[in-house]
């Protein structure tokens, strides 16, 4: 009867064992579980090293269309080098982007008109421009020439002569006494000191000379054209105009 008692008593201690093994274990259970149903704040909050080392394939081979829509304030900001790179069309360019001599707005008096004009207003039409002295015979002579080629081209109203009296000590009237005197009936002015001064700065100090008959041609675009020096016969006058007359606008 002792040892079956003491069998009883084993097997109830070894029960209890058990239960309270089983009665332990059951929290943990639980805690796992809640574990994978709500990540804690910390998992939500820091991203593991992986994930912010190694971005997708999705991530790299498809940009945001955010990315798409919007370029970059560097992209906006910095032209490619081809656009820098692309010359303006000629067809864009303006005729006011050429540069004007200043001469070509000075205010002359045409002493045998009594008119006030500027070179600048004869834009379209062919200029004959020669700087001379009324005691210079050269220029009497060059002058004579300039009146046959008048007479060999007729009356044209594209075609402009001009005598320009170079000499700070001659006036208008004396020139226009000069002019009636030898029939000379084109244009001629007293050119004003900085007209002069012009004259020989871009086109050279003969210009300021009479004896070497210095003539320039202006074509209808304003571009200036100057001559040989030395008395020109009007046959060479006409040969030197006849592409600029022929020319159009």
């Amino acid at each position: 009867m002792s040892n079956h008692k003491h069998l009883l008593i084993w097997i109830t201690v070894f029960a209890l064992a058990l239960s309270a093994c089983a009665g332990a274990g059951q929290p943990k259970a639980a805690a796992t579980d809640a574990m994978m149903d709500k990540p804690t704040e910390a998992m939500m909050d820091k991203p593991t090293e992986a994930m912010m080392e190694k971005p997708t394939e999705a991530m790299m081979e498809k940009p945001t269309e955010a990315m798409m829509d919007k370029p970059t304030e560097a992209m906006m900001d910095k032209p490619t080098e081809t656009m820098m790179e692309t010359p303006v069309p000629e067809t864009m360019k303006d005729d006011k982007m050429m540069s004007v001599p200043a001469w070509f707005g000075a205010a002359l008096t045409d002493v045998n008109r009594g008119e006030t004009f500027s070179i600048g207003d004869l834009k379209g039409k062919v200029v004959l421009v020669e700087t001379l002295a009324m005691w210079c015979s050269n220029c009497l002579k060059q002058q004579k020439q300039v009146l046959a080629l008048h007479a060999q081209l007729g009356e044209r109203d594209d075609f402009v002569s001009l005598g320009l009296d170079i000499d700070p000590n001659e006036d208008g009237a004396a020139l226009q006494a000069y002019t009636q005197k030898n029939g000379f009936n084109w244009k001629y002015a007293i050119a004003p000191a900085e007209v002069s001064r012009e004259l020989g700065q871009l086109y050279g100090d003969q210009f300021l000379n009479p004896p070497s008959t210095p003539m320039l041609i202006i074509d209808r675009h304003g571009e200036v054209h100057p001559l040989p020096f030395g008395i020109k016969s009007a046959e060479a006058l006409l040969k030197a105009l006849q592409p600029f007359l022929d020319e159009g606008m």
